[in-house]
């Protein structure tokens, strides 16, 4: 069976470790499974990411962001996740285009549609079977990311945040069967434990 689950949230919501944990427990279970993140995952995603995360001296516009994120989306569909995905695989995706709509819609305010369109042009709209959104305030978010040097959009102001976190949970409000909203600040245990029973009843199904 194949199973395509991403994973969203602001800065510092742990996100990461949990697709990690996932991955993992699938791999316990001789589960075919495949992690990967975006952008990056691929060797074109990875130098994007280094551009679109790390540029200081690049003046980058949010339409030049919006565009290099779905390219690296439409490599890594092509090369990674549809071929996974027809071999029976799970795909786990930390970041999709949920992302580019919270961050480049609601954070840097370029028009959902026009988002919505490129989005749809990138991954021939092929859509996740579940979307994990771990919910947390951008305080309490920050907070946990002491010592790490801030990438782009860490260096943006809380009120971007503060607009990238309503774009999120107003996505999940519009397509609740695809969304499993789940409070960051909980225990990493029992969010590991949630997430599994929603994962567990989609591959049983």
């Amino acid at each position: 069976m194949s199973l395509f689950i991403t994973f969203e949230g602001g800065e510092g919501s742990g996100k990461s470790l949990q697709t990690r944990e996932l991955y993992r427990r699938l791999n316990r279970l001789a589960i075919p499974a495949v992690l990967i993140h975006e952008p990056g995952s691929t060797a074109l995603g990875e130098k994007l990411t280094r551009l679109l995360k790390w540029a200081r001296s690049t003046n980058i516009s949010p339409m030049t962001e919006l565009m290099l994120f779905n390219a690296s989306r439409a490599q890594l569909l092509d090369e990674v996740v549809r071929p996974a995905l027809t071999t029976g695989k799970i795909v786990i995706c930390d970041r999709y285009t949920d992302s580019t709509i919270a961050y480049q819609g609601y954070g840097r305010r370029i028009d959902i549609e026009t988002i919505k369109n490129v989005n749809q042009m990138a991954t021939g709209a092929l859509k996740p079977d579940l979307t994990v959104l771990l919910d947390i305030s951008p305080e309490e978010g920050f907070a946990r990311k002491t010592g790490q040097e801030p990438d782009r959009f860490e260096k943006e102001d809380k009120a971007f945040h503060r607009r990238v976190r309503k774009g999120y949970l107003k996505l999940a409000a519009e397509e609740p069967r695809r969304w499993l909203v789940i409070d960051a600040a909980l225990p990493k245990e029992k969010i590991k434990q949630m997430i599994w029973q929603k994962v567990s009843s989609l591959i049983e199904k």
